[in-house]
């Protein structure tokens, strides 16, 4: 089997040499280059032909951003962003500029070694488009419509009044450009509460959740333990604990167990919503590697509340949500660009006429 061939980007010697020697540990892996600066990876790029370059942001030259933007407008790779947690918001919005996936520095820790290794091999294999520097607007895609297992009635009104559906979404590789696209897209009306369970690198959610807010016109934050869920607003999981929700409808965060496989937890949201929402809630299944996510979208379309998940060619790695659709517990198939209108009529608003941007 042909090997695996990396780029390694970073103006500091020491933390390619830490990466090249997580990677040379696997046979499958070959180091072919190592760039200083950002002009050096767009070379390098062109010249070498890698599967995969890892990308640090800051550096001297042509920083990591426009590196990016050169590669993926011109021969485009898969590219892991490695960065500094004190610039995660940076770091997602390279992730908007083509980049798959973001992470921080590692430490010389064999855990962690074994998982950047792992992560370099699955991203390596994804197949990766030109980003055109003004992109055309995208046409309309056409939804798949499974017919319901049983017959759906009418959600009832939660006890409180103030809202009718709650929305629980789960993704994790290619995540990040997924959420960007649905969220900015929804009106500032939107009257319904978002929680969002991201697969993510310790410390990078909070990052996440700014450059979203950043996107969107509703309110985007982390969530906190305690606080009360409401209308209008997207609530989303630290990677540290497992967002869920308490009978009082308000935020629990959910210790980090020493097995866990996957951080946070997608499950964890999603089986919450069906036990205090039932019908009233909505799962939502996007891209993402493993399988994490499905229980609990079986458990939502068990409870009698609806669920959605993303197709095959608009998801990056099509993967915890075909388990859910292969399982039939997936009744709307959309691409990212569909969710938002069909969350706004599961909701009762309209889509506004030209959605997207910032508020």
């Amino acid at each position: 089997m042909e090997k695996i061939r990396v780029v390694l980007t970073d103006d500091s010697g020491v933390a390619r040499s830490l990466l090249r020697s997580f990677l040379e540990s696997d046979a499958d892996i070959e180091v072919v280059g190592e760039a200083h600066n950002g002009e050096e990876a767009v070379r390098l790029a062109r010249e070498l032909r890698p599967n995969l370059i890892t990308m640090d942001l800051e550096m001297p030259v042509m920083g990591g951003m426009q590196a990016i933007e050169e590669i993926m407008a011109s021969k485009a790779v898969p590219i892991l962003v490695v960065s500094s947690v004190a610039d995660a918001q940076n770091a997602y919005e390279a992730v908007a500029r083509g980049a798959l996936e973001v992470i921080a520095k590692p430490e010389y820790d064999q855990d962690i070694a074994a998982e950047f290794v792992a992560k370099v091999k699955m991203l390596a294999r994804v197949p990766v488009i030109t980003h055109l520097r003004t992109k055309p607007t995208a046409a309309p895609s056409t939804a798949i419509r499974r017919p319901p297992a049983h017959s759906e009635p009418a959600a009832a009104p939660l006890q409180s009044g103030s809202y009718t559906r709650l929305f629980a979404i789960a993704s994790s590789t290619g995540g990040p450009q997924a959420l960007a696209q649905i969220l900015r897209d929804l009106p500032a009306n939107f009257p319904c509460p978002i929680l969002v369970s991201q697969h993510i690198s310790d410390g990078f959610a909070g990052g996440m959740a700014d450059w979203l807010a950043g996107l969107c016109r509703l309110p985007v934050h982390l969530a906190r333990e305690g606080e009360l869920i409401v209308p209008g607003t997207v609530y989303v999981s630290p990677s540290e604990a497992s967002l869920a929700i308490t009978p009082s409808r308000r935020v629990t965060l959910l210790a980090r167990q020493s097995n866990d496989v996957y951080r946070p937890i997608c499950n964890a949201l999603l089986n919450s919503a069906a036990e205090i929402f039932g019908r009233n809630a909505v799962g939502i299944i996007l891209t993402g590697m493993g399988s994490d996510g499905a229980k609990g979208i079986a458990a939502i379309r068990q409870a009698g509340g609806h669920t959605l998940g993303q197709d095959e060619a608009s998801s990056v790695i099509y993967g915890m949500n075909k388990v859910a659709i292969d399982a039939g517990n997936v009744q709307d198939i959309l691409p990212a660009s569909r969710f938002a209108a069909e969350m706004c009529r599961i909701a009762g608003v309209s889509l506004p006429p030209r959605a997207g941007g910032a508020r």
